[in-house]
Parts: C-alpha cells; structure tokens; sequence
C-alpha cells in the first residue's frame, strides 16, 4: 500500500508569491497603482498561468480572516517568508493591496507586460525544468560524482523522463531566443543553477545548444 503524500502548507502559493519579495529586497515596496519589483516578477509569472494568482488571493484572504497573529496558522505563518512593510504601514496592509493587483490580473492577465526575468525566483518559476537539470546536474560539486560534465549529462538523460528532458530542451530554445546578450545569458544561466564554464573554446550559447542536442537525442552515448 503506497504511503499517503503530507498535506501541501497552508499557505503555498503565498509562501511563492513572498518569495518573489525576498529576492527583491525583502520589503514591501507597492502602491495600489504600481506593483514594486517583488509583486511585479510574481505578477509577470502568473499571467502565464492564472489558477496561481487565483489561489494566492484565496490564501490571502485565508490569511486576514483569520488574523495574522492568530494562533490558528501560527505555524503556517512562522514558515512564510518574512517581508518588512513600509513605516507606517501593516504586513496586512500591503498583503491587501497585493490581493488588489492580483484580482486585477485576473480580470485580465494580458495587461501584466512580459519582459526577461529580473531575479533568481522569476528565472526558476519561468524556466522550472531547465533550473532542475542545471542545478541538479551542473553544479559546481560535480566532480564528487563524474570525471567530466558530460558524464553528468549523460547521467540526466538515462535518469529523467522523457517529458521532462522534451521541456527542459524546449526551455534552453527559449531561453536561447529570449535572452540576446551574452551577459544576461550568464546571469541567466547562474540563476538557474549552472555552476560551471564552458568547455575551452566554447562559449556558454554554444554549449548550451550542445546540451540542448544532446538531451534531445535521448539515449545515445556523447561524445561532447
């Protein structure tokens, strides 16, 4: 008999949307006019898919109608992450105006504009299979386990189902056509967990094209 999965937290796809906060500066910095870098990156990445900011106003609300100090989610809420308001203000406060923006979306998601990922949360939730392979696979502890980083990749294509090797190639294509300068591609691609350089001669769009052919191949053996 298969062992019943734990209960998702209460609060998971709060817990997502503060995380885009903290790798913003850790504070509140919204209007009701204007989302501040945190909720625009979290906004940017519900607008592909609106059952998330759907369930992120349902939780907030949870959240205020029980009460922030409450010791109902005491727990829950000592497990979130913890974003400073502005002086004047409550955490209740700018998790409302948060809510507002939110149901804004909802109305209609096309308004939120698309641009690149501005942080390390939006690069993982944009490209989540991409961020599995380079930082399950590409991290700078490699070595413990394989001779070469090709090893390592070999390892992820006999590992991983061929679903996910399918999205994490079709991930690098667009990541490839979305970024244009070099640079970005390297705060990208460390941003989604690769901690390694090229092989010498090989720039980083090069090799991941390389990479890209290679786990779409499927099981024959590199020879990269």
């Amino acid at each position: 008999m298969s062992q019943a999965l734990p209960p998702e937290p209460r609060f998971y796809e709060l817990s997502d949307l503060l995380k885009a906060y903290a790798y913003s500066g850790f504070t509140f910095t919204d209007t009701a006019e204007t989302p501040g870098p945190g909720l625009a990156s979290y906004l940017r990445i519900a607008a592909r898919d609106p059952a998330r900011a759907e369930t992120a106003v349902h939780q907030i609300e949870d959240l205020l109608s029980v009460g922030l100090f409450s010791e109902e989610i005491a727990d829950d809420v000592e497990d979130l992450p913890h974003i400073r308001p502005p002086m004047g203000t409550t955490v209740e406060d700018c998790l409302r105006i948060a809510r507002d923006h939110l149901n804004r979306l909802l109305e209609d998601p096309s308004r939120i504009p698309q641009t690149n990922p501005q942080n390390s949360w939006e690069w993982n939730e944009r490209f989540p299979q991409l961020s599995q392979f380079l930082g399950g696979y590409l991290h700078r502890n490699y070595s413990e386990f394989h001779a070469r980083p090709e090893d390592a990749i070999d390892e992820y294509v006999t590992e991983v189902d061929p679903e996910d090797r399918t999205q994490a190639a079709q991930e690098i294509t667009e990541l490839l056509t979305m970024v244009s300068s070099d640079q970005e591609l390297g705060t990208a691609a460390t941003a989604l967990g690769l901690d390694l350089l090229p092989p010498e001669g090989m720039s980083l769009r090069q090799w991941l094209e390389l990479i890209r052919r290679r786990i779409t191949a499927g099981d024959q053996p590199s020879d990269a």
